[in-house]
C-alpha cells in the first residue's frame, strides 16, 4: 500500500498522511514527480513518451509522461523523480541532470475499470536530456508497456488534435516549450 503526504496548493505536507487508493477515491491532493526525456535528433528536438500498461488503475494504454509517479510520504520531489526513472526505465539519473521547469496543479475527475477516479496533483515537472533508443531503456512491465520518440513539435499537434491515446496535459507541454526554448 502506498503512503502519501496531504499536501498544501503548493506542494507542501501538511503532516497529514493518506494511502493513494483513498486519495484516489476521495480526491486527496497530493504530490508527483514528472520527468520529460528530451534529445536533439537530426536536427529536430525530440520527447520520450511512454505507454502505460493496460493493467493501470488510470489511463491504461495511453501515452504520457517519460517518468512519473506519486511521492510516498517523507520523500521529496526530486529523490522521487530519480526512483521513477530507476523504477521504469531503468535510468539511474543524477539530481543534477533534472532541469526544473515548473510547478503543476489539477484536479481531474473519471472513471476507469468501473470505478470513479478523483486526481488532485501538485505536480513538479522537469526535463532531462538523454539520447537513448527505445530498446535501450529497461521498461518496467507492470508501469510501461514501450516508450517512443515524438517530434516536440508533432507530440504537441497530436495531443491538442487528440490524434493519440493520451494523457498528457497541453498546459504541462506548454511548460516545457517554455523552459526548454528560452535559452
Amino acid at each position: 500500500m502506498e503512503i502519501l503526504d496531504v499536501v498544501d496548493k503548493w506542494g507542501r505536507p501538511t503532516g497529514e498522511c493518506v494511502d493513494r487508493e483513498t486519495a484516489h477515491a476521495l480526491g486527496i491532493r497530493h504530490r508527483t514527480s514528472h520527468v520529460w526525456i528530451f534529445r536533439n535528433k537530426d536536427g529536430k528536438l525530440q520527447i520520450l513518451l511512454q505507454k502505460r500498461s493496460e493493467e493501470k488503475d488510470s489511463y491504461p494504454g495511453c501515452y504520457d509522461i517519460s517518468s512519473a509517479g506519486h511521492i510516498p510520504a517523507g520523500v521529496d520531489f526530486i529523490p522521487s523523480a530519480l526512483r521513477e526513472l530507476k523504477e521504469e526505465l531503468g535510468y539511474e539519473a543524477k539530481a543534477e541532470e533534472l532541469i526544473y521547469c515548473g510547478q503543476r496543479r489539477f484536479t481531474f475527475q473519471g472513471e476507469f475499470h468501473g470505478k470513479l477516479f478523483h486526481d488532485n496533483q501538485v505536480s513538479n515537472v522537469y526535463a532531462l536530456w538523454l539520447d537513448r533508443e527505445p530498446e535501450e531503456f529497461k521498461l518496467q512491465k507492470s508501469e510501461v508497456a514501450e516508450v517512443a520518440w515524438f517530434d516536440f513539435r508533432e507530440c504537441m499537434e497530436k495531443v491538442e488534435k487528440n490524434e493519440i491515446p493520451y494523457c498528457i496535459f497541453m498546459e504541462e507541454l506548454k511548460i516545457l516549450e517554455e523552459k526548454l526554448f528560452s535559452f
